[in-house]
This record gives structure tokens, C-alpha cells and sequence, in this order.
């Protein structure tokens, strides 16, 4: 177990982890190798998000013959974003680096990171220069995503990712000064500014090239990000409402200028095509706003983003205050 009145370690790097037992031991491995020629020393946090195989077991069988791989094991799958915010919170290190497991993220970045952050940058962002081993349609809407949350959020994430390095004091603002529930990680740290620096890397092909991610993961994330730091959807019900109106004086004025010409006000057709607008409208407005409330909703319960089943290695969270 961690000595609390232990020196605090130079670097610590978190790994979040769900279902990864067939590639979590080589990851070790081979971040290990990589930090023992940047960092004097350092620590390794793998976080289990409720893994339904063998990811837990085999980092605290990893964990019995080196002391700085560490361990803490979810009661179900919480999701990345929660991984990575216990991560940080155990995090002893003066410099905190987040990477996934299936070394997509290239560990052989990580000596440039710490370069960069040793000469005085508080954030060092890995961002991505091609995407080659995605398929064109994971691409093209990840490319959308960035576009709509950069656009819409105010913030650039533009071929960003959550492979970072920050200083402990960014890590104490995320852990402890932002209470919010639903997080989005790569927007916030990248929302409360400090210095930045910025690394590119190609991405690498996964150990076991299958990707955890949905189509739905990704939705959901969006949805998340936008509502995290954006209130312009709700501008857009706005919108539809004028959209409406202006569609509704069109009608009217075809059938005045109909009545006023001796005509039969015509138009089945267009009252039907015209409430199935306002319809499909209102229905999409109704929606914008039920995802702020559940939001909302989701804050005010104040429940725990995660609960701890078991931990390797482990003292207690860190906290400043």
C-alpha cells in the first residue's frame, strides 16, 4: 500500500481499462520500458472500468513483482470518463499522464511529453495527425463530432484525444474544483486554459483490433460534450419556432390570396405537409430540452460517478483540501 508521507512520484501514468486482459500485461510492459528512460520515477494506475474478463486479475498478478503498477477495480462498467477521473484522483505524481490500453495512444511519445512539460508547459496534448487505421465511416464522423463540439462547445478539440500530460495542479482543478457529474474530459482540460503544448502522432493499430467503441459511445459523447458547454441547442428550438412562423404567415397568405381571388382555399396536401413540419418540430424540440433536463437531473441526484470494488497497491485518493 502507498505511504501517504511517501515523496510523490514524478510521473503517473492512468490507463483506463474495460475488457483488455488479452493486452494488458504487453501495455505494462512496454509504458514501463518507455518511463524508465524519461521519468526517475513513477507509477502506473490501471483503472478496471467493471471489465467482464480477466483485465483486473492479470494487473494485480503483474502488480505482485512490480511495485509501481497499481490497481483499483470498478463495482460495474461506469464508463472511460469516470476511469480517467479515478485515475486522477489517485494519481500521486507531480506529472500525470492519461493513455489507453491498447496502445493506440504510441507510449513512445510519452519522453517529448515529459520534455515538454519539464520546460514549463502545464497541459501537453497528443493530438492526432491520421486516423488510417479507422474505416472511412469512423473517421468521417469522428471528424464531424470535433467539428460540431470545436463549432458549437467553443472550445478546440479539433483531432484532439485523451492522450495528455498534466501537471498536478491542472489534475487538482479537474479532480477537485469541477464538481460536475457528467464529464467530458477532453474538453475540460482543454477549457480551463493554462499553457499548452501540442504533440501529433499517427494512430496505431490496436493489440487486439477490436474497438471498444460504438456508434452509440459516440453519440452519447457528443451529446455529453454539447451539453457540457454549449447551451446552443436550446437556441436552436428558438430557431424552429421561427422557422414555423414563417411557415405558418405562408400558409395563411395562400389562402387569403386565394379567398380574395374567388378561389376554393386549396391545400389538403400543404396543411398536412405543414403539420407534420410543426410536428416533427416540436418533437425535436421536446427532445433538445429533455437532454438538459436529463442532465440536469443526473447533477442534482449527486451520486457517485463510480464506486470502488477493489484496489492493488492502493492508499487512499488523494485530496488537497
Amino acid at each position: 500500500m502507498n505511504n501517504p508521507f511517501s515523496p510523490a512520484p514524478e510521473i503517473s501514468v492512468v490507463i483506463p481499462a474495460y475488457n483488455e486482459g488479452d493486452g494488458v500485461e504487453r501495455a505494462l510492459t512496454v509504458i514501463a520500458s518507455v518511463l524508465e528512460t524519461c521519468a526517475g520515477d513513477f507509477e502506473i494506475i490501471v483503472v478496471d472500468d467493471g471489465s467482464r474478463d480477466n483485465t483486473y486479475a492479470r494487473v494485480c498478478r503483474y502488480a505482485e513483482t512490480r511495485p509501481f503498477v497499481k490497481g483499483v477495480s470498478f463495482s460495474r462498467n461506469f464508463g472511460k470518463e469516470a476511469a480517467v477521473l479515478a485515475g486522477l484522483k489517485y494519481a500521486r505524481g507531480r506529472g500525470v499522464i492519461v493513455i489507453d490500453a491498447d496502445l493506440q495512444h504510441p507510449p513512445e511519445l510519452i519522453p517529448a511529453m515529459v520534455s515538454k512539460w519539464k520546460e514549463g508547459a502545464k497541459i501537453v496534448h497528443a493530438v492526432k495527425r491520421s486516423r488510417q487505421t479507422d474505416s472511412l465511416p469512423k473517421r468521417l464522423s469522428a471528424w464531424a463530432v470535433n467539428q460540431l463540439i470545436s463549432r458549437m462547445g467553443g472550445i478546440n478539440i479539433h483531432n484532439s484525444s485523451d492522450y495528455k500530460l498534466l501537471d498536478r495542479e491542472i489534475v487538482d482543478i479537474l479532480v477537485y474544483q469541477l464538481p460536475e457529474r457528467e464529464r467530458f474530459f477532453r474538453g475540460l482540460s482543454s477549457w480551463i486554459g493554462f499553457s499548452e503544448e501540442y504533440i501529433e502522432f499517427d494512430v496505431s493499430s490496436r493489440i487486439d483490433n477490436e474497438s471498444k467503441w460504438s456508434f452509440w459511445s459516440l453519440v452519447e459523447l457528443t451529446i455529453t460534450a454539447l451539453t457540457s458547454f454549449t447551451s446552443m441547442p436550446l437556441r436552436i428550438v428558438t430557431f424552429l419556432g421561427v422557422v414555423t412562423l414563417i411557415l405558418g404567415f405562408g400558409v395563411a397568405s395562400e389562402a387569403l390570396w386565394s379567398w380574395y381571388h374567388g378561389q376554393a382555399v386549396s391545400g389538403f396536401a400543404t396543411i398536412i405537409i405543414t403539420l407534420l413540419l410543426i410536428g416533427s418540430f416540436i418533437m425535436i424540440s421536446l427532445g433538445i430540452i429533455g437532454e438538459y433536463i436529463a442532465k440536469i437531473y443526473e447533477e442534482i441526484k449527486a451520486r457517485p460517478p463510480y464506486l470502488v470494488k477493489d484496489t492493488v497497491g492502493m492508499g487512499e485518493p488523494q485530496n488537497p483540501q
